[in-house]
């Protein structure tokens, strides 16, 4: 860094203390957010992670510091593309996608953005009065008619497929539909820890869902520890409590007489005794008849 200005020494210094620092990294992309909204994105997450902003140069050359004392650091200048931060905090890597994703709000298309997906009007009643409007909501290709003096959109219509560019025309009619089909927010490209690198692939979980199927299998483990007799912390004391009733039921139908058998065997005679003597009342005494009648 020997052609490198002081004042970026410090700047540089500054990000690799920031990477060395801190157990999870992130690195995120903010090009295209409004000031008020990042503002506004940056203090919902800061008291669960630092986010520093700086140029990708010095960003990339502090990774290179920080490859030093964190061994593998450095894959993540693969994913240091448009305008970067940095993220620094302690929550586990899913989590922290789940806070970023958090931050996606919709925005108005201003016209010659990518549409990340088939951008629809829904048939219905619009905010419009009758008028020329109608002309225009047809000449972007939105079928609008009038309809009991209202002006509305007589079919769902496809009018920007995924993957191409949103015209201006169709932006600014989307908009007066209030129809905000663009995502803004920081876009998490990859988080570090502990020399391996996650990518949005991988972190885009659902949390319920994956709760749900965690708990299942819990669940499932534990029967099968049961069934099987495996022992463990968890099990041994579900696996006494079965073995006390396996042996309780064995003694019963052993006719062993212990203190804790001895109560119901005599009941189980008695029924028995009664059962048996229901079929000859006539060879029985005038107690056992009211007994079996």
């Amino acid at each position: 860094m020997a052609h490198v200005a002081k004042w970026k020494h410090g700047e540089i210094e500054q990000l690799t203390t920031l990477l060395t620092s801190n157990k999870i990294i992130g690195v995120a992309e903010i090009g295209g957010i409004p000031g008020p909204q990042l503002q506004k994105m940056r203090a919902n997450i800061r008291a669960k992670a630092q986010i520093r902003c700086a140029k990708n140069s010095l960003i990339l050359r502090a990774l290179d510091e920080a490859e030093k004392k964190i061994k593998g650091i450095t894959a993540l200048k693969d994913e240091i593309n448009g305008q970067t931060v940095l993220i620094a905090t302690d929550m586990n890597p899913f989590v922290l996608f789940k806070e970023m994703k958090q931050t996606q709000t919709m925005a108005p298309a201003k016209g010659g953005e990518i549409a990340a997906y088939d951008i629809e009007v829904k048939a219905g009643d619009t905010p419009f009065k009758p008028g020329p409007v109608v002309g225009e909501l047809q000449k972007v290709g939105i079928p609008a008619a009038i309809q009991e003096g209202k002006v509305v959109i007589k079919t769902d219509k496809v009018i920007v497929p995924e993957g191409e560019k949103i015209p201006t025309d169709v932006a600014q009619m989307l908009t007066r539909l209030e129809i905000f089909p663009i995502e803004i927010g920081m876009n998490l490209h990859a988080v570090f820890e502990d020399g391996n690198i996650f990518k949005p692939d991988v972190l885009d979980i659902d949390f319920d869902k994956f709760m749900s199927q965690l708990l299942q299998a819990s669940s499932n483990a534990f029967s099968l520890a049961i069934e099987t007799g495996l022992a463990t912390t968890d099990t041994i004391i579900p696996l006494l409590s079965k073995a006390h009733r396996d042996a309780h039921t064995l003694a019963i139908e052993s006719k062993i007489y212990t203190k804790d058998t001895i109560t119901q065997l005599i009941s189980k005679a008695n029924a028995s005794m009664l059962s048996i003597a229901a079929n000859a009342k006539d060879a029985l005494d005038d107690d056992l008849k009211e007994k079996v009648t």
